[in-house]
């Protein structure tokens, strides 16, 4: 008996000590409020750029200079009682041991302000100790008030019955956020998806469309709450690169449906049309479009994705998708790092961010003068210190970051943009500028940066520079790039007075690309060479840093998306892989390459319908209309691959050029045209132009020859028949060395009638 009540006894206090135990590690009473789930943001805007680097979207008071409205949520409390008030927040230019705090905000709570001003203190993303306050009722407003208009930023705000922080952590939604906002444990699954797309500027569009025309069954997830990428009215980079040529002259005819209306860069918010390109794609019944979702983690089986993790960024709730193909439309190759594909990434050197801005003058009466505050914090600009935003407009070159890291200092590199251009803006109002610029204020600055370079993922073939200048046939060439190769560098002046971080570039073009046709960019650039089941489309797709120089221009980033879909249409009904639409169904996918871009069909197993509206086969098909310089002895350089200035009128009535067209130019028209190759071998080569004579050419035409110490002027009579084949003309041999440019350049101005610009042919001296 003695024993049995021992026995109860001791289960008794075992009881009680794991009731201790358990009253012990009890969390604290804790209110989460995520600053991008507000109610109502007010003028504050959703940043979602640094998910990756700092662990969550969050709100932006980007006003200009004018703080912005009120952000407004209302919160509900369990139990009342006084807390501990923490906001995770930054000073933002503290990294820089900059004067001033322009970040700097207020937390109402029933529209009382806590004695604590936000946004003030830590280089680094932290949360700010606010004190404690009394909550007696179960529910109360709150208010993000911004004081400056320059950039506050608040991610999360925590209500807390203990004195120590949440933790500082960068990882996207940890099980402690998961736990503070009662998020469903178990994800919503959307599934049975054939191609999952993650990304939704003009390549992620591209691809999305065009597998759901060929039948297949699409989600389209986006992190941003507009399409577009650089090409939306968020970034307002204008797309560029030709379309509707080449081989494959149908591929385009889905990006001209939705690309921009913009005549410049940066355009209006209105040239951009955000609005159609989301209704362009919620009109196919095969796309399922998930805006503000941004996929963060991957399942695998074996060498493929199984399913993509995503969180929408306003609520945090998560979502799974499930699906057979995958295509990395990021930019950044995201979605290949999560899932462990190889990718490569300039150790320095790589082009930068741009976030370009716009200004214009006040005309209201009297009240003409506009007020710009003084930036102390900013980086100290005078008006020799930054190259004059003409026609109101700071355009692509306002760009940084070169020898930065892209990925994990990408908020960084922004910010100094930022400094940059309320920097020159402050010199314009306050210093030098201020009396020419009086009426002048800011219309648009973008928050959202334009990045240029960052991992290129791997593919069965790296498509390089060589490749490109030397027209390497790859049978599965199919996406025309038109662009030069064009990269980016930091202007010397600029990177002489801010070595660290040049915010000022210039562009460096190798023209010898056939801007007509374009060269064809080989499928096999666009999927993983490990990831089995993935697609990459954009500017992340297999190519080295110089080629990329010529690719990454949206509309033929959009190109690769249209072949992607079509490709994947291929994988569904043949129940194969990416490789194995190169490698064993090369001629079907052909066939379909040469589908008008608004051909349809149900499914997979359907047979294609063509609407009426249709667009006709693009005019620039076929050969050339003259000599096909691909087939000349030599390198031949076409005029449409050469530099010009002035207005230069494009001809085809003298029979015999070369290409499409010739050009021709009055000494009035003051042109110039320049004709440029890299040398790649040391030697003797004769130099020849192509021209065709007429009564009313120059009989002294100039054509400069210069590389290095070489300087040569040469004088043509272009009355004359040409005296080489194929109607060129010699100009002598010169003895050219290797690796430096050769130009040639051919000047009207000092001419006695029009000179005449159609090809240069470089030979090897016998």
């Amino acid at each position: 008996m003695l024993k049995k009540i021992f026995s109860v006894i001791l289960l008794a206090l075992a009881s009680l000590n794991s009731w201790f135990a358990a009253v012990t590690v009890a969390a604290p009473v804790q209110v989460l409020v995520e600053a991008e789930s507000f109610e109502s943001h007010g003028g504050w805007s959703l940043d979602t750029q640094f998910i990756r680097q700092m662990g969550s979207p969050y709100l932006l008071a980007h006003g200009l200079g004018q703080p912005v409205a009120d952000a407004v949520t209302m919160v509900k409390f369990t139990e009342p009682g006084v807390y501990h008030v923490f906001v995770r927040t930054k000073d933002w230019v503290a990294r820089w041991k900059a004067e001033g705090q322009p970040g700097k905000f207020e937390l109402l709570i029933d529209n009382v302000p806590i004695q604590t001003t936000f946004g003030t203190t830590g280089a680094q993303w932290n949360w700010q100790a606010g004190g404690t306050i009394e909550i007696k009722k179960s529910a109360v407003e709150l208010r993000l008030r911004d004081s400056t208009g320059f950039d506050g930023r608040c991610d999360a705000i925590c209500f807390t019955k203990s004195d120590e922080p949440p933790p500082n952590e960068s990882e996207i939604l940890p099980q402690w956020r998961r736990a503070a906002l009662e998020l469903d444990e178990q994800p919503t699954l959307h599934s049975d998806y054939d191609l999952v797309v993650v990304g939704g500027g003009y390549s992620g569009m591209g691809a999305a469309i065009s597998a759901a025309r060929m039948g297949c069954k699409v989600a389209l997830i986006q992190d941003r709450p507009v399409l577009g990428g650089n090409g939306s009215s968020e970034v307002r980079v204008w797309a560029m690169g030709n379309i509707r040529r080449g081989k494959y002259p149908r591929i385009g005819e889905i990006v001209d449906e939705f690309s921009d209306r913009a005549t410049k860069s940066p355009g209006t918010f209105e040239e951009f049309g955000d609005a159609r390109k989301e209704a362009i794609v919620r009109a196919e019944p095969n796309i399922d479009l998930f805006l503000n979702h941004h996929a963060f983690a991957v399942d695998m089986a074996d060498e493929k994705i199984v399913a993509v993790h995503a969180f929408d960024t306003q609520s945090s709730e998560q979502s799974v998708f499930s699906g057979r193909l995958f295509c990395d439309a990021t930019g950044h190759g995201t979605l290949g790092e999560l899932a462990g594909a190889q990718f490569t990434i300039e150790a320095k050197g790589r082009m930068g961010m741009s976030n370009m801005w716009a200004w214009d003058e006040a005309t209201d009466g009297d009240a003409t003068e506009r007020a710009f505050p003084e930036t102390p914090w900013a980086l100290d600009l005078n008006m020799a210190d930054f190259p004059y935003p003409v026609d109101h407009h700071g355009q692509w070159f306002w760009e940084s970051g070169f020898d930065k890291d892209p990925l994990g200092d990408a908020e960084g590199i922004r910010d100094w943009n930022l400094r940059a251009v309320f920097g020159a803006f402050n010199a314009m109002k306050n210093r030098d500028g201020a009396e020419q610029h009086k009426s002048a204020y800011l219309t648009w600055v973008a928050f959202v940066g334009g990045p240029r370079e960052s991992r290129q993922l791997l593919g069965d073939v790296v498509l390089t520079q060589d490749d490109i200048v030397t027209k390497r046939d790859f049978t599965d060439g199919c996406v025309p790039s038109t662009w030069s190769i064009d990269l980016h560098y930091p202007k010397k002046q600029y990177a002489e007075k801010f070595p660290d971080n040049p915010f000022i570039s210039i562009a460096e073009h190798d023209q010898r690309i056939d801007r007509d046709y374009g060269y064809p960019v080989p499928y096999r650039c666009f999927y993983s060479k490990n990831i089995e089941n993935m697609f990459m489309a954009g500017r992340c797709i297999s190519v080295t840093h110089e080629a990329l120089g010529t690719v990454r221009v949206m509309k033929t980033c959009g190109m690769m998306g249209e072949v992607v879909g079509k490709a994947a249409s291929i994988c569904v009904a043949r129940d194969c892989l990416p490789y194995a639409v190169y490698e064993r169904y090369w001629p079907e996918m052909d066939s379909l390459l040469q589908l008008p871009g608004k051909a349809h069909r149900p499914n997979v197993e359907a047979e294609f319908t063509i609407p009426a509206d249709a667009l006709p086969l693009a005019p620039s098909t076929g050969p050339p209309k003259g000599l096909d310089p691909s087939t000349l002895p030599g390198i031949v350089i076409d005029d449409s691959a050469a530099i010009t200035t002035g207005k230069w009128e494009s001809g085809g009535g003298l029979k015999g050029f070369v290409g499409n067209s010739y050009r021709y130019a009055p000494a009035s028209a003051k042109a110039t045209i320049e004709f440029s190759h890299l040398i790649e071998k040391s030697g003797a080569y004769e130099i020849r132009l192509a021209t065709q004579p007429a009564d009313n050419r120059a009989t002294n035409a100039a054509i400069n020859i210069v590389q290095g110490d070489l300087h040569q002027s040469v004088r043509v009579d272009m009355r004359q028949p040409p005296n080489q084949p194929y109607g060129f003309v010699s100009l002598g041999t010169f003895a050219l060395q290797a690796g430096q440019m050769l130009k040639v350049t051919l000047d009207s101005e000092s001419a006695n009638g029009f000179v005449h610009a159609d090809a240069i042919q470089i030979l090897p001296a016998p």
